[in-house]
């Protein structure tokens, strides 16, 4: 199937019943500013245009969201909990990316799409969410090009420093991608034509 824009990735996810009982599953959670995101949306798309059959298991399913006022882990590991009550099948991962920026020694994100920008890879800095409506919205702050392309590159975030560059060149060869979806092309970040705009 060929996928072109970000109405198309709308489009296989609102078909796709259990990417959408996930979303609602995080919707119930009623918290500020939330997204699934990354290996979700990335992986959903790479199986569409592999022309798989079966979904690529996902090692966590992340759910993120934004709240300032409550950032303890401690209330991650309750949402988690909750969220495995509704469907114990999936391997849940909440994280508040309003106390993350600890976590990861950076400078504090402006809100969970911010985070989403400053994710390792282009092709996995993206989130989806409901609008209250129930229909699906994408968050993709390093666009969709890469993704729909079948490439791996760094966000621009992952540029800026000699310790992330490293970070991403780690993460490439430990998730060996191309394994799983063979029409993928991984650019490494050293020599590679890259623009950090």
């Amino acid at each position: 199937m060929k996928l072109e824009n970000e109405a198309d990735v709308i489009r296989i996810v609102e078909e796709d019943k259990w990417m959408m009982a996930i979303l609602r599953h995080a919707e119930s959670l009623c918290l500020p500013d939330w997204w699934v995101c990354a290996g979700f949306v990335r992986s959903k798309i790479w199986d569409t245009l592999h022309g798989f059959a079966t979904r690529t298991p996902l090692p966590d399913v992340d759910v993120i969201y934004f709240d300032s006022l409550h950032v303890d882990e401690e209330t991650e590991k309750q949402l988690e909990q909750r969220l495995k009550v509704l469907d114990p099948s999936i391997p849940w991962s909440v994280k508040n990316e309003a106390r993350m920026h600890l976590v990861n020694q950076i400078p504090p994100y402006d809100s969970s799409v911010d985070a989403i920008s400053k994710f390792p890879e282009t092709a996995t800095a993206l989130g989806l969410s409901l609008n209250g409506q129930g229909e699906v919205i994408l968050a993709a702050p390093c666009g969709i090009e890469d993704v729909l392309g079948l490439y791996v590159k760094p966000t621009p975030y992952f540029l800026e420093a000699d310790e992330r560059a490293k970070i991403y060149m780690e993460r490439i060869h430990k998730k060996n991608w191309v394994r799983i979806w063979n029409k993928v092309t991984v650019y490494p970040i050293d020599g590679a034509p890259y623009s950090s705009s």
